[in-house]
């Protein structure tokens, strides 16, 4: 294999003990870092146990005496030519003494093979850890890192246990959980059974079953050489998503486009509780857990819900005590993978978060100099297991569970004389429940009219939903979606854990959807989201228990938890909506009670949500006193 040295442009100065702020540099400066400090191999494939090669980029340090830890991001995207955060972290890697390898999926790019994703992690993942122990260079000690997808498939190889596999930073991870505790989204394929849209955009940009591909057994030293000029990456072309999320049926959204059918004409004709979904690369709670970990996620991303569930699972898991006792989680305001922008003055959506600023790359590195290095006070025993943003207050806080010991449940109810629909409604949120009698709230569901996304936990969407704490009285002025308020706080109340919210319904339809909003309203008015769930009322009994609705019965439902931390100050309001849908994120329901993604035409339902002594509807908040 030939060494690949890169051009020397300028020098950095190095930082002994925090991480170097690479943020004012560019991408030239952090290659020309690497290339002072490294040398690299590159597109060197990594054989697997069934002969198939992953393609590798390697950098070591120049100088380096003695065996290296090794940090490895696995990658479905073109990161062989390093840029943004793994560039940084290249550079910043090498120059603390580690081997720091780039890895592409099987299937994408100069990797072979068909691509599935998250990569085969329990097979792929696994080689490449016994790959790399077994080179002179390494020391045996290997940790994983990433976001997005570069942190999901880590989950599946933390069940593994590999020998060499001493730590991870999963970033981001949730759509690499299949089913965890009350959880059972599929990797993010659904929330409360109902699909979410952005995968469908994800997948026409990722899935590519016809691909160039470099010719079988080429030379090495030419394989490096085209690497370096030409990238695999072919463009589909542009698609006007805002019109095409709205094709039916939903089955033929991409092969609508032209797209040959694929990975996503697999999982769109599947149930929660198929069981293919148990033979890809998703992590579920009965695989066991042997990798200490530090979590890093956000109050707005796509899975914070199931993420702090796996955070609380791994620390639980029996068998490996060690794993257990070293689950360490950081939890920040900001939307997917964009903790390079935590900092002074932060807005996330619309919303001033203030000062955020946390050593992200410090903490990162401080991990792995404990467990690849083997520096016990590089990451004290000390150090809180759970650091998390509470918005509203504006503050770090530390615990050592989740949620904190101090979180109470506090009952919120919904209330109305019957007429809660839209912000000039008369929906109450009140601490008491309400008298036996009280009317229900109805409105109409027309799926052909479906109520719009704003903000929220999303991603990696086309553009189709902006993530984030954005006000909602625009989706509150319509008269489908019901709003209960509180009286204003005379003081603080934070609310800090997972969010349950349960709801006495009945619909005219056999199957209809139920979403429910969390709401900080400010004295103003501006009425920012705080989570959100759904869930699709044929799964109500068990997401292996499909049953419709029998018209005008009343059933109690209970959507997955929202989860944050907020505290909402004397003055501000709480609120929760309800309505039948929140669209593009989620799929709308055509309420049938037929096969709903394969189907062209809907009709309207008829929903009401019941609170009185006999039928009560709730939610139920983690209180911090």
């Amino acid at each position: 294999m030939k060494l690949v040295s890169l051009a020397l442009v300028v020098a950095l100065c190095a930082t002994p003990l925090a991480a170097q702020d690479y943020s004012r540099y560019s991408d030239a400066g952090l290659k020309a870092e690497l290339a002072e400090r490294g040398i690299a191999e590159t597109a060197v494939l990594v054989p697997m146990r069934d002969g198939v090669g992953l393609s590798t980029n390697i950098y070591r340090p120049r100088d380096a005496k003695g065996p290296l830890p090794t940090i490895l991001w696995k990658t479905p995207y073109n990161e062989h030519q390093l840029r943004g955060s793994t560039l940084r972290y290249a550079a910043e890697a090498v120059k603390r003494g580690y081997a720091f390898l780039v890895q592409n999926e099987r299937g994408r790019y100069f990797s072979e093979g068909k691509y599935e994703i998250l990569g085969k992690p329990q097979t792929d993942g696994y080689d490449a850890l016994s790959w790399i122990a077994k080179q002179p260079w390494s020391n045996g000690k290997v940790g994983t890192l990433g976001c997005s997808s570069s942190a999901e498939w880590q989950l599946a190889l933390a069940a593994q246990n590999h020998p060499a596999h001493a730590a991870m930073v999963p970033m981001a991870s949730g759509a690499g959980i299949g089913k965890v505790g009350r959880f059972q989204e599929q990797g993010n394929w659904y929330t409360g059974g109902v699909p979410r849209n952005l995968f469908f955009v994800w997948l026409y940009g990722v899935d590519n079953p016809l691909r160039p591909q470099l010719p079988a057994n080429l030379d090495p030293k030419v394989r490096a050489r085209i690497a370096g000029y030409n990238d695999l990456d072919a463009r589909k072309p542009d698609v006007d998503w805002v019109k095409q999320i709205q094709h039916l049926p939903v089955s033929e959204m991409l092969t609508d486009l032209g797209e040959p059918p694929a990975t996503f004409e697999q999982f769109i004709n599947r149930t929660p509780a198929d069981p293919g979904w148990r033979e890809g690369g998703l992590y579920h709670d009965d695989m066991g857990w042997g990798v200490p970990s530090l979590w890093f996620d956000s109050w707005y991303d796509v899975s914070i819900g199931p993420n702090l569930e796996l955070f609380n699972h791994a620390r639980q898991t029996k068998g490996d005590a060690e794993a257990a006792a070293n689950q360490y989680v950081v939890v920040a305001p900001n939307v997917h993978c964009q903790f390079a922008k935590l900092g002074p003055d932060t807005v996330v959506g619309e919303r001033q978060m203030g000062d955020t600023s946390f050593d992200v790359d410090g903490m990162i590195f401080r991990w792995f100099d404990r467990w690849l290095k083997g520096d016990r006070n590089a990451f004290p025993a000390s150090t809180p297991h759970v650091q998390y943003y509470t918005m509203g207050a504006n503050t770090w806080q530390r615990a050592q569970q989740w949620p904190p010991r101090e979180a109470r449940p506090v009952r919120m109810y919904l209330a109305s004389n019957g007429r809660a629909n839209s912000l000039n409604g008369d929906g109450r949120l009140s601490p008491t429940p309400p008298p036996a009698g009280t009317p229900a709230d109805s409105y109409r569901y027309d799926p052909m009219n479906p109520v719009q996304t704003v903000g929220g936990g999303d991603c990696c969407n086309g553009g189709l939903v902006k993530p984030g704490a954005y006000d909602q009285r625009a989706v509150e002025a319509r008269n489908d979606v019901l709003v209960y308020t509180s009286d204003p706080l005379t003081e603080p109340m934070e609310v800090t854990g997972f969010v349950d919210a349960v709801l006495a319904v009945s619909s005219s339809a056999k199957d209809t959807d139920f979403a429910v909003k969390l709401v900080d309203v400010a004295p103003d008015g501006t009425a920012y989201i705080l989570g959100d769930t759904i869930l699709r009322a044929r799964y109500r009994d068990g997401f292996d228990k499909p049953v419709m609705m029998a018209p005008g019965q009343v059933y109690t439902i209970k959507p997955t938890p929202m989860t944050t931390s907020n505290t909402f100050l004397p003055g501000h309001r709480i609120r929760v909506e309800v309505t039948s849908s929140n669209f593009p994120k989620f799929v709308r329901n055509l309420n049938t009670g037929g096969p709903n993604e394969s189907e062209r035409v809907g009709v309207v339902a008829d929903n009401r949500i019941h609170h009185d002594a006999a039928a009560l509807s709730y939610i139920e908040l983690p209180v911090v006193k």
